[in-house]
């Protein structure tokens, strides 16, 4: 028999790795019902793999697991291999009606057609926001309306539960990301309106006694590439300028806005309006761009007489230091809420919960365009979503 020299031997060891796909993984809430929907019943709750390829955007396969729309749609992680994932479900029908939920679900990916529960552990009520350390050995994840951060240690594909803090009553953390350097984490409080830090050292967390104002309603967040920056979505706009009279309650919504907050110092680099309710941003996996889901006041079901005149919006913007500088935008479909960027950052997924499906677009560095025969229908109402590379 023939042997094979050293560099076959390599290219052969290589081979899987380089052969597979980049993925995405998306969770899919079938319990929301909308008045005025086509769709009256309940369908299980899911979640779906798909292929981000040089030919396209399929589908894989899913499996049935319990998930949620409801929070920032960053209740997906996956693992730097993309060998699994790890999936909130943040409520769950209970009497007929919708209650908060702590169940986190671990997705093993390793045969991404055939996606499988491989473990079922609990957080605090109302599991949303969920990251993965820069090591791959810790997963914290936002307990909204148990006001806690739970700590898992990851050993293979197994969770670990460690840990848990308990925040103040009401602090509505609703995400959780660490910092490049894995030596903190920061927790978007919706109700504080803070980023609230935290120590972590040996798998304990602990409040640092620190939290940074970066808008009013902060929903989701990612940490720039340098770790120099955070930069996440405000609900309710920028903050007021001092001395500025409140806003009475008759007052127009302010646009929601991105913020761009030093880590070292807490101050705001840069703020920016990006329209009524942005729902989510992602970070490229080269740091150089995020991009911004923003509802818009969208219709939320076709009966709407206003489903075909106002649209949601996807935004992407230039990441520099202390700077974001918008490159491009399109209008999207209705109810949107996660995206993810291609490691190349030509292809960006939107999940639009109003159509139950997921739209392609095209990204060349300034403009967006929608591959309009590429939507990939999901059944369920797409919730979150993520790669390997999304924080």
């Amino acid at each position: 028999m023939k042997m094979l020299g050293s560099a076959a031997v390599a290219a052969l060891l290589l081979f899987p790795v380089a052969a597979r796909a980049e993925i995405a993984v998306s969770a899919n809430d079938g319990k929301q019902m909308i008045a005025g929907d086509t769709v009256t019943a309940p369908e299980p709750d899911s979640v779906s793999v798909l292929d981000i390829g040089a030919k396209g955007v399929r589908l894989l396969g899913s499996v049935a697991v319990p998930a949620s729309m409801i929070g920032p749609p960053a209740a997906v992680a996956v693992s730097k291999d993309s060998r699994f994932a790890i999936v909130t479900g943040g409520q769950r029908f209970e009497d007929g009606k919708l209650v908060p939920n702590d169940t986190v679900s671990v997705i093993d990916l390793s045969a991404p057609s055939n996606p499988r529960v491989a473990q079922t552990v609990h957080a605090g009520a109302g599991a949303m926001g969920v990251s993965i350390s820069p090591n791959g050995k810790l997963a914290l994840v936002a307990g909204s309306n148990s006001s806690t951060i739970t700590a898992f240690s990851i050993t293979g594909h197994t969770l670990t539960r460690i840990d848990q803090l308990q925040l103040p009553a009401k602090t509505d953390p609703t995400d959780v990301i660490f910092s490049r350097d894995g030596k903190t984490a920061l927790v978007v409080s919706r109700a504080g309106s803070k980023l609230i830090v935290l120590n972590v050292a040996g798998g304990k967390i602990t409040d640092s006694g620190k939290a940074y104002s970066p808008g009013l309603q902060p929903y989701d967040a990612v940490a720039t590439h340098d770790g120099k920056y955070v930069i996440n979505t405000n609900l309710g706009g920028a903050l007021p300028a001092p001395g500025a009279a409140e806003r009475g309650r008759d007052a127009p919504v302010p646009p929601g806005t991105i913020s761009m907050v030093n880590l070292a110092t807490g101050d705001i680099a840069a703020s920016v309006e990006v329209g009524p309710t942005p729902e989510h941003v992602v970070m490229s996996g080269d740091g150089k761009y995020v991009a911004v889901v923003v509802a818009n006041g969208a219709a939320t079901v076709k009966s709407d007489p206003r489903w075909d005149s106002v649209l949601g919006l996807l935004k992407v913007y230039r990441v520099g230091d202390g700077t974001l500088t918008q490159v491009a935008q399109a209008d999207t479909g209705h109810l949107c809420q996660g995206a993810t960027i291609s490691r190349d950052n030509k292809t960006i997924l939107q999940q639009c919960a109003g159509e139950r499906e997921i739209e392609v677009f095209h990204f060349d560095g300034s403009t967006l365009t929608r591959d309009k025969g590429a939507p990939i229908a999901m059944g369920a109402r797409p919730g979150s979503i993520a790669t390997a590379f999304s924080r």
